[in-house]
């Protein structure tokens, strides 16, 4: 039986956008990150990291760093009361490094591919699923997959990324000023069964 999900970017979305975390000890939870996600496992939608992490194929950290990352993002969110149901990330970038890293892949981010091995991996209904993420690359990620509704935050890049935008897209574009309010919203959209696909849903 399939289920929604909610996606959920990491850098600039749930923790300090730092270019490149390169250590564990770096990581610092941005304000609304534990309420957000743990209003929605309260909800019991689960939550799921999707993340471009190209330090990898850039040499800039380890496997062995990034796993002592997510370990203490974790950490971090449970003594909030908040917990993810997975971390997928990818660690390829298409002219940096060296192979087999160095490559162009189906799963970095504006590319769908961790949204669709998380929906294989966890039977997901990626058409009753969102996409919270601080870039437009997570937006398209999210659009590409088929997910019910994407919502950009306005941390990390947000603003930023918001200013890409065209004029005549920002109305039809979903915004939360961070990921607690991200929650709040679509779990409102969700109680009032508002489809995501509307005007200001995607």
């Amino acid at each position: 039986m399939t289920r929604a999900a909610v996606f959920v970017d990491r850098d600039g979305t749930l923790v300090d956008e730092l270019g490149f975390l390169r250590r564990a000890e770096d990581l610092r939870l941005l304000p609304a990150a534990a309420a957000g996600v743990r209003a929605l496992n309260q909800a019991g939608l689960p939550v799921i990291v999707v993340t471009n992490q190209s330090g990898l194929a850039r040499g800039l950290f380890s496997a062995d760093d990034l796993a002592a990352i997510h370990a203490r993002l974790e950490r971090e969110l449970a003594r909030e009361g908040a917990r993810l149901d997975a971390i997928l990330h990818c660690p390829h970038h298409p002219t940096e490094g060296e192979p087999p890293l160095r490559r162009t892949c189906e799963c970095r981010k504006p590319a769908p591919g961790l949204l669709l091995e998380a929906a294989r991996r966890f039977e997901l209904d990626l058409a009753a699923s969102w996409m919270v993420g601080d870039s437009l690359d997570d937006l398209e990620a999210g659009r590409r997959a088929g997910v019910l509704g994407t919502i950009l935050v306005l941390t990390g890049k947000g603003p930023r990324e918001l200013e890409r935008v065209p004029p005549g897209e920002r109305a039809r574009t979903r915004l939360a000023a961070d990921v607690g309010a991200a929650a709040h919203d679509l779990l409102a959209l969700r109680a009032a069964r508002v489809p995501g696909r509307s005007p200001q849903g995607r």
